[in-house]
Protein backbone atom coordinates (compact mmCIF):
# COMPACT_ATOMS: atom_id res chain seq x y z
CA UNK A 1 0.00 0.00 0.00
CA UNK A 2 1.71 3.19 -1.18
CA UNK A 3 1.76 6.49 0.63
CA UNK A 4 -0.58 8.75 -1.35
CA UNK A 5 0.85 12.11 -0.23
CA UNK A 6 0.76 14.38 -3.28
CA UNK A 7 2.96 17.42 -3.92
CA UNK A 8 2.41 19.98 -6.68
CA UNK A 9 5.60 21.73 -7.85
CA UNK A 10 4.84 25.04 -9.59
CA UNK A 11 8.09 26.05 -11.30
CA UNK A 12 9.01 27.02 -14.88
CA UNK A 13 12.73 26.18 -14.75
CA UNK A 14 13.23 22.49 -15.69
CA UNK A 15 16.50 22.27 -13.76
CA UNK A 16 14.79 23.42 -10.55
CA UNK A 17 11.91 20.99 -11.13
CA UNK A 18 14.39 18.13 -11.40
CA UNK A 19 16.19 19.29 -8.25
CA UNK A 20 12.89 19.35 -6.33
CA UNK A 21 12.01 15.86 -7.57
CA UNK A 22 15.44 14.66 -6.50
CA UNK A 23 15.02 16.34 -3.11
CA UNK A 24 11.70 14.66 -2.38
CA UNK A 25 12.22 11.24 -3.98
CA UNK A 26 13.23 9.44 -0.77
CA UNK A 27 9.88 10.37 0.78
CA UNK A 28 8.10 8.37 -1.93
CA UNK A 29 5.55 11.12 -2.53
CA UNK A 30 3.49 11.57 -5.69
CA UNK A 31 5.00 14.59 -7.48
CA UNK A 32 2.96 16.63 -9.96
CA UNK A 33 4.30 19.66 -11.83
CA UNK A 34 3.01 22.84 -13.48
CA UNK A 35 5.05 25.57 -15.16
CA UNK A 36 2.46 28.38 -15.05
CA UNK A 37 0.04 29.75 -12.47
CA UNK A 38 -2.88 28.89 -14.78
CA UNK A 39 -1.68 25.31 -15.19
CA UNK A 40 -1.21 25.03 -11.42
CA UNK A 41 -4.78 26.20 -10.75
CA UNK A 42 -6.17 23.66 -13.23
CA UNK A 43 -4.12 20.89 -11.60
CA UNK A 44 -5.33 21.85 -8.11
CA UNK A 45 -8.94 21.98 -9.30
CA UNK A 46 -8.61 18.43 -10.71
CA UNK A 47 -7.21 17.04 -7.47
CA UNK A 48 -6.24 18.92 -4.32
CA UNK A 49 -2.57 18.27 -3.42
CA UNK A 50 -1.33 17.83 0.15
CA UNK A 51 1.46 20.39 -0.40
CA UNK A 52 2.32 23.07 -2.98
CA UNK A 53 5.88 24.19 -3.68
CA UNK A 54 5.36 27.51 -5.43
CA UNK A 55 7.90 29.58 -7.37
CA UNK A 56 7.67 33.33 -6.84
CA UNK A 57 8.30 34.22 -10.51
CA UNK A 58 6.12 32.48 -13.12
CA UNK A 59 5.62 33.31 -16.83
CA UNK A 60 1.93 34.25 -16.71
CA UNK A 61 1.60 35.83 -13.25
CA UNK A 62 3.46 35.90 -9.96
CA UNK A 63 3.32 33.00 -7.54
CA UNK A 64 2.16 35.54 -4.97
CA UNK A 65 -1.01 36.20 -6.99
CA UNK A 66 -1.69 32.48 -7.27
CA UNK A 67 -1.17 32.17 -3.51
CA UNK A 68 -3.67 35.00 -2.90
CA UNK A 69 -6.20 33.20 -5.10
CA UNK A 70 -5.72 29.95 -3.17
CA UNK A 71 -6.12 31.64 0.21
CA UNK A 72 -9.31 33.37 -0.98
CA UNK A 73 -10.91 30.09 -2.10
CA UNK A 74 -12.79 28.14 0.58
CA UNK A 75 -11.92 24.79 -1.01
CA UNK A 76 -8.19 25.44 -1.29
CA UNK A 77 -7.31 27.92 1.47
CA UNK A 78 -5.94 25.26 3.83
CA UNK A 79 -3.44 23.73 1.37
CA UNK A 80 0.09 24.08 2.83
CA UNK A 81 2.32 26.22 0.60
CA UNK A 82 6.10 26.67 0.59
CA UNK A 83 7.39 29.52 -1.60
CA UNK A 84 10.48 28.82 -3.70
CA UNK A 85 12.14 32.16 -4.25
CA UNK A 86 15.35 33.75 -5.44
CA UNK A 87 14.30 36.79 -3.44
CA UNK A 88 16.15 36.90 -0.12
CA UNK A 89 15.22 40.44 0.95
CA UNK A 90 13.39 40.48 4.28
CA UNK A 91 10.49 42.54 2.90
CA UNK A 92 9.91 39.96 0.14
CA UNK A 93 9.78 37.12 2.65
CA UNK A 94 7.38 39.12 4.82
CA UNK A 95 5.19 39.80 1.76
CA UNK A 96 5.04 36.06 1.04
CA UNK A 97 4.19 35.13 4.62
CA UNK A 98 1.59 37.91 4.87
CA UNK A 99 -0.07 36.63 1.69
CA UNK A 100 -0.46 33.22 3.30
CA UNK A 101 2.71 31.23 2.59
CA UNK A 102 3.45 28.71 5.36
CA UNK A 103 7.20 28.74 4.74
CA UNK A 104 9.75 29.79 2.13
CA UNK A 105 12.97 28.31 0.77
CA UNK A 106 15.48 30.62 -0.91
CA UNK A 107 17.23 29.47 -4.09
CA UNK A 108 19.72 27.92 -4.33
CA UNK A 109 18.49 25.46 -1.69
CA UNK A 110 19.82 22.16 -0.44
CA UNK A 111 17.76 19.03 -1.21
CA UNK A 112 17.93 17.94 2.44
CA UNK A 113 16.62 21.30 3.66
CA UNK A 114 13.70 21.28 1.24
CA UNK A 115 12.68 17.75 2.27
CA UNK A 116 13.03 18.59 5.98
CA UNK A 117 10.93 21.76 5.64
CA UNK A 118 8.30 19.93 3.59
CA UNK A 119 8.02 17.13 6.15
CA UNK A 120 7.87 19.59 9.04
CA UNK A 121 5.09 21.59 7.37
CA UNK A 122 3.04 18.46 6.62
CA UNK A 123 3.41 17.31 10.24
CA UNK A 124 2.21 20.71 11.43
CA UNK A 125 -0.63 21.30 8.98
CA UNK A 126 -1.69 17.74 8.10
CA UNK A 127 -1.05 15.41 11.05
CA UNK A 128 -2.72 12.49 9.23
CA UNK A 129 0.22 12.63 6.76
CA UNK A 130 2.86 12.42 9.48
CA UNK A 131 5.27 9.53 9.28
CA UNK A 132 5.54 8.70 13.00
CA UNK A 133 3.40 5.73 14.12
CA UNK A 134 -0.09 6.63 15.31
CA UNK A 135 -1.43 4.89 18.43
CA UNK A 136 -4.91 4.55 19.87
CA UNK A 137 -5.57 1.95 22.54
CA UNK A 138 -4.24 -1.39 21.29
CA UNK A 139 -4.05 -0.14 17.69
CA UNK A 140 -0.78 1.03 16.08
CA UNK A 141 -0.71 2.39 12.53
CA UNK A 142 2.74 2.75 10.92
CA UNK A 143 2.67 5.13 7.89
CA UNK A 144 6.16 4.07 6.79
CA UNK A 145 5.22 0.42 6.28
CA UNK A 146 1.49 1.14 5.78
CA UNK A 147 0.61 -1.54 8.35
CA UNK A 148 -1.86 -1.73 11.23
CA UNK A 149 -1.42 -3.85 14.33
CA UNK A 150 -3.91 -4.72 17.07
CA UNK A 151 -2.37 -5.99 20.30
CA UNK A 152 0.97 -6.40 18.47
CA UNK A 153 -0.59 -8.57 15.76
CA UNK A 154 -0.60 -7.20 12.21
CA UNK A 155 -4.06 -7.23 10.63
CA UNK A 156 -5.29 -7.36 7.05
CA UNK A 157 -6.90 -4.07 6.07
CA UNK A 158 -8.08 -2.63 2.75
CA UNK A 159 -6.66 0.58 1.29
CA UNK A 160 -9.83 2.62 1.85
CA UNK A 161 -10.17 1.40 5.45
CA UNK A 162 -6.47 2.14 6.07
CA UNK A 163 -6.86 5.74 4.87
CA UNK A 164 -10.03 6.19 6.96
CA UNK A 165 -8.35 4.81 10.09
CA UNK A 166 -5.25 6.95 9.55
CA UNK A 167 -7.34 10.11 9.30
CA UNK A 168 -9.48 9.30 12.34
CA UNK A 169 -6.43 8.39 14.45
CA UNK A 170 -4.77 11.69 13.53
CA UNK A 171 -7.92 13.58 14.57
CA UNK A 172 -9.10 11.53 17.53
CA UNK A 173 -11.99 12.73 19.70
CA UNK A 174 -13.34 14.83 16.81
CA UNK A 175 -16.63 14.03 15.09
CA UNK A 176 -16.74 14.09 11.28
CA UNK A 177 -19.82 13.91 9.08
CA UNK A 178 -19.92 11.50 6.16
CA UNK A 179 -19.49 14.44 3.76
CA UNK A 180 -16.42 15.66 5.67
CA UNK A 181 -14.88 12.19 5.61
CA UNK A 182 -15.49 11.93 1.87
CA UNK A 183 -13.69 15.26 1.38
CA UNK A 184 -10.83 14.69 3.83
CA UNK A 185 -10.12 11.01 3.14
CA UNK A 186 -11.11 10.47 -0.50
CA UNK A 187 -11.00 14.05 -1.83
CA UNK A 188 -13.54 16.25 -3.59
CA UNK A 189 -12.92 14.55 -6.95
CA UNK A 190 -13.82 11.07 -5.68
CA UNK A 191 -17.09 9.71 -7.07
CA UNK A 192 -18.35 8.04 -3.89
CA UNK A 193 -21.77 8.31 -2.27
CA UNK A 194 -22.01 9.29 1.39
CA UNK A 195 -23.58 5.97 2.34
CA UNK A 196 -20.44 4.23 1.05
CA UNK A 197 -18.65 5.71 4.08
CA UNK A 198 -20.87 3.52 6.27
CA UNK A 199 -19.71 0.44 4.36
CA UNK A 200 -16.04 1.34 4.89
CA UNK A 201 -16.67 1.98 8.60
CA UNK A 202 -18.24 -1.49 8.93
CA UNK A 203 -15.26 -3.06 7.16
CA UNK A 204 -12.86 -1.09 9.34
CA UNK A 205 -14.56 -2.25 12.54
CA UNK A 206 -14.47 -5.84 11.31
CA UNK A 207 -10.73 -5.54 10.53
CA UNK A 208 -9.98 -4.05 13.97
CA UNK A 209 -11.58 -7.07 15.68
CA UNK A 210 -11.30 -6.60 19.46
CA UNK A 211 -10.51 -2.88 19.03
CA UNK A 212 -13.63 -2.15 16.97
CA UNK A 213 -15.06 -0.05 19.81
CA UNK A 214 -12.58 2.74 19.01
CA UNK A 215 -14.73 3.77 16.04
CA UNK A 216 -17.81 5.47 17.47
CA UNK A 217 -21.03 6.35 15.68
CA UNK A 218 -22.40 9.74 16.68
CA UNK A 219 -26.11 9.64 15.94
CA UNK A 220 -27.31 12.10 13.27
CA UNK A 221 -23.76 13.47 12.85
CA UNK A 222 -21.17 10.92 11.70
CA UNK A 223 -18.18 9.10 13.12
CA UNK A 224 -15.22 9.63 15.43
CA UNK A 225 -12.34 7.72 16.96
CA UNK A 226 -12.38 7.80 20.74
CA UNK A 227 -10.47 6.00 23.46
CA UNK A 228 -12.90 7.19 26.15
Amino acid sequence: MADNTSVLVVEDEPAIVELVKYSLREAGWDIRTADTAGGAWDSIARGKPDLVLLDWMLPDQSGLRLLSRLRADRDFQEIPVIMLTAKSMEEDKIAGLNTGADDYVTKPFSPRELLARSRALLRRKSPHLAEAPLRAGAVVLDPNSCTVSVENQQIDIGNAEYKLLKFLMAHRERVFSRAQLLDKVWGDHAVIEERTVDVHVLRLRKALKSADGLIRTVRSVGYMLSEK
